[in-house]
């Protein structure tokens, strides 16, 4: 081997262990924001308690139930908590998190700063669509090649998790199998504990989950966390029944139409970019069809991993989604009242065979020449908006699809890089709604169905302040081959 081929792999050894060692420092800084919510929660209880210190004895005489109110708060964080940390134990990360992560920031100046980027705008509750279930590497026309192992109806959905995790690195490609339906009786290995607000405890079952490993994360990642729990009310809860009717039932309904004669031995294929939490791809396996989830945050695919792979019964568990914000309450009851989830046991839905998630940045995953042609169907559900680049989404889309398939929207145009400010590297090409739909002329697509649909975000639906969308939807067949037309 020449001296020059050495130094190649020297460099490609020395660059491959600093995107493991940047990836395991990402994972790490999200794992710490689930873990550092009871502190961080408990913080802004005992803000409340000043704040009512303060108030002169009169003033408090009106308000002695308000002590009350903050021991139910403090029982509500437990049970938020207790969620959590199950979910954490069920988690297989994708790479040793309890390896020393040390390194030289002078090996990559690219690298020294910004790593949370994108995932800031991953989790914005009035603004992405959050879905997600994983498949096989391989499933014949080799769809998401980039996923994992292959989901049935009467096995746990499993996840691989390849995804941009804080913003410039991609996790490995890797696969969870076999699968294993974990159960609240865990292993007592000692260590750290938590308990339920009914006493119930449980000790740490994963090396990786000891305080040592724990980071220091600003409160604007613990907000993530927050965010992910009012997600759960949208996809896996009763509650959250009206927005899935608004949002996700057009689309189911657009796709029972147009694949009408539908054939269980070759169902036809769709992919859900921005699956989120995994319940839109999961009700379209269930009308039998191929379904692939793709999700980009590692926030949501931590959470639908864990409802998808583990859950045992529908109602399982309880959360308190609503009680971040002492704003616009009806009451302290409908503040502090509880969420059962899920409202479905997901391995019991019915889903079709080779149902999956895929984790990873759209572009990167299904910009691969393997992907082109792949798709009979592709939905996108509040996810445009998220590209630095919607142009690059759209002819993605155009690309991935089949000519005849259908291309399904439904969301705003909140950008999430809109507001990136003093970041010169990000880009964010935020265009009308009448330019999105030129740029779909242009690639090939003609409108079948176009109208506005109005909808919340993850809305509790009992505040006296609710945040309605007008949200573009429409359908459209991707046009036989031609040359791309010149947009006007």
């Amino acid at each position: 081997m020449s001296r020059v081929e050495d130094v190649g792999d020297a460099e490609k050894r020395r660059q491959s262990k600093l995107e493991e060692a940047l990836e395991i420092k990402s994972l790490r800084r999200i794992i710490s924001a689930y873990l550092n919510y009871p502190d961080a929660s408990e913080e802004d209880v005992r803000r409340y308690e000043g704040s009512f210190r303060k108030l002169p004895p009169a003033h408090k005489a009106l308000l002695s139930h308000y002590p009350l109110k903050i021991q139910r708060l403090r029982r509500c964080i437990s049970t938020n908590s207790y969620f959590i940390f199950h979910m954490l134990q069920a988690f297989e990360p994708p790479l040793d998190m309890s390896q020393d992560i040390d390194m030289d920031e002078n090996l990559d100046p690219g690298h020294g700063q910004g790593h949370a980027t994108k995932d800031n705008n991953a989790c914005l509750c009035e603004s992405t669509s959050r879905t997600e279930i994983y498949s096989s590497a391989n499933d014949g026309q080799d769809r998401g090649k980039h996923c994992i192992d292959t989901c049935r109806s009467s096995v746990p959905v499993c996840v691989n998790e390849e995804a941009d995790v804080e913003g410039h690195h991609q996790l490995s490609t890797w696969s969870q199998s076999p699968c294993s339906v974990h159960t609240k009786e865990t292993d007592k290995h000692g260590g750290n504990s938590t308990v339920d607000s009914n006493g119930n405890g449980s000790s740490w079952q994963q090396e990786w989950l000891d305080p040592s490993f724990q980071l220091n994360v600003p409160l604007v990642d613990v907000d993530k966390v927050r965010c992910i729990i009012r997600n759960i009310v949208r996809d896996w809860a009763e509650e959250g029944q009206k927005e899935r009717d608004q949002c996700y039932k057009p689309i189911l309904e657009e796709l029972n139409a147009l694949f009408p004669n539908r054939s269980k031995e070759s169902p036809p294929a769709c992919l859900v970019p921005g699956a989120g939490l995994g319940r839109l791809a999961l009700e379209i396996s269930c009308l039998g069809f191929i379904s692939q989830g793709n999700e980009f945050s590692y926030y949501m695919m931590i959470c639908s991993s864990f409802i998808l792979n583990h859950s045992q019964i529908a109602g399982e568990w309880t959360i308190y989604p609503w009680i971040h914000s002492n704003c616009n309450s009806l009451s302290d009851s409908d503040q502090l009242r509880p969420v059962s989830i899920p409202d479905i046991h997901p391995a019991s839905a019915g889903i079709t065979e080779g149902f999956s998630m895929c984790g990873g940045d759209f572009v990167e995953v299904y910009s691969d020449p393997s992907q082109i042609g792949a798709w009979d169907a592709v939905v996108t559900c509040f996810f445009i908006d998220t590209a630095h680049n919607i142009v690059e989404y759209i002819e993605i889309i155009s690309k991935i699809l089949r000519e005849g398939g259908v291309w399904i929207n439904l969301g705003p145009l909140l950008y999430h890089f809109a507001d990136m400010y003093g970041q010169e590297d990000d880009m964010s090409i935020e265009l009308s709604l009448e330019d999105v739909k030129r740029v779909a002329l242009h690639y090939g697509f003609e409108f079948e169905k176009e109208s506005t649909i109005e909808t919340t975000y993850t809305t509790n639906p009992r505040s006296m302040m609710q945040n309605h969308y007008f949200a573009a939807f429409w359908v459209m067949r991707k046009k036989s081959a031609s040359p791309p037309q010149q947009v006007p």
